[in-house]
């Protein structure tokens, strides 16, 4: 039976030199970015491969290539990298006077009407808590809960969240927009049953609110036509507003563009369109008290 992969055998050296190598395409230059001689450099490559019982780079004349193997290799070690950088910044930070450092999560609608108030009271409050904050589509956020990448998490409902805490922050009202002159612009209510004869312009493809409103018209044996799929809700209105498609939107969060562009904005009857907006932790493991303190606050936050 093979052993598995013991981790006292793989030094941080040779990860590094590993990484050199294949970023540069050579064992010559990935040694002398290292300081090492050519000879330790392909020793230590060697007895890396004998360790992990598998070829881990293509060797020719032009060069080296990773194999499969190499290639999961290469991800794990830029993670383990990825999360010593985040070390080192994150001591740095208490080094200066910072007390606290909380990683969150959000997605577009929670970085647009909810957090933006909410965390400039929060620091106002607590100058030695530092929050990084990353835009995310909400699968992402729920994944990078339960790696550890994240700390928090503030996403729409619809994501499995199995392995997750999580509470209701607040209300997403989801609306049908479209130009002053589409044919659906003097109606008031709408089913999304009615809307799906006409074309979308949507959000781009992992984006929990296509999730949603494709799953919908599927329910209803039906396919939304999607004319154009764009990053943000900044693009849809500007799509939705020459014409191009309808679109469903986030009334809080798009209410600016929403006035500016002149959209119409039609109350959707589905009971899918009035969604909880989440905040998550990670189950059963011991936050910092500057993770506790924000989560609380952001339940708390009106």
């Amino acid at each position: 039976m093979k052993t598995l992969l013991n981790p006292a055998r793989v030094d941080f050296v040779t990860l590094k030199l590993f990484c050199a190598i294949v970023q540069s395409g050579s064992i010559t230059k990935g040694a002398s970015e290292c300081n090492l001689a050519l000879s330790a450099a392909s020793r230590r490559i060697s007895e890396f491969e004998e360790t992990v019982g598998v070829a881990l780079l293509d060797r020719s004349v032009k060069g080296v290539t990773l194999t499969s193997a190499g290639h999961a290799v290469m991800q794990h070690a830029l993670r383990l990298f990825q999360g010593f950088e985040q070390l080192s910044n994150e001591l740095s930070g208490y080094s200066k006077g910072i007390k606290g450092h909380v990683r969150l999560w959000a997605n577009m609608s929670a970085l647009t009407e909810f957090l933006p108030k909410a965390l400039a009271s929060f620091l106002k409050d607590h100058p030695d808590i530092q929050v990084e904050v990353e835009e995310q589509l909400s699968g992402d956020i729920v994944r990078a809960l339960m790696d550890g990448i994240a700390d928090i998490g503030v996403f729409a409902e619809g994501p499995i969240t199995t392995g997750l805490e999580t509470k209701i922050m607040g209300r997403d009202q989801l609306v049908i927009a479209c130009s002053n002159i589409h044919a659906l612009s003097k109606r008031k209510r709408i089913t999304f049953d009615e809307c799906l004869e006409y074309d979308f312009v949507g959000l781009n493809r992992g984006s929990s609110l296509l999730e949603l409103t494709s799953r919908s018209a599927e329910k209803l044996g039906k396919q939304m036509r999607l004319r154009i799929q764009v990053r943000s809700y900044d693009a849809m209105c500007q799509m939705i507003a020459v014409n191009l498609g309808i679109g469903v939107l986030p009334l809080q969060a798009c209410a600016a563009q929403i006035k500016a562009l002149n959209l119409k904005t039609i109350h959707l009857d589905d009971h899918w369109a009035n969604r909880n907006l989440l905040v998550a932790m990670k189950a059963n493991i011991n936050q910092s008290p500057a993770t506790n303190l924000l989560s609380q606050f952001l339940l708390g936050f009106n």
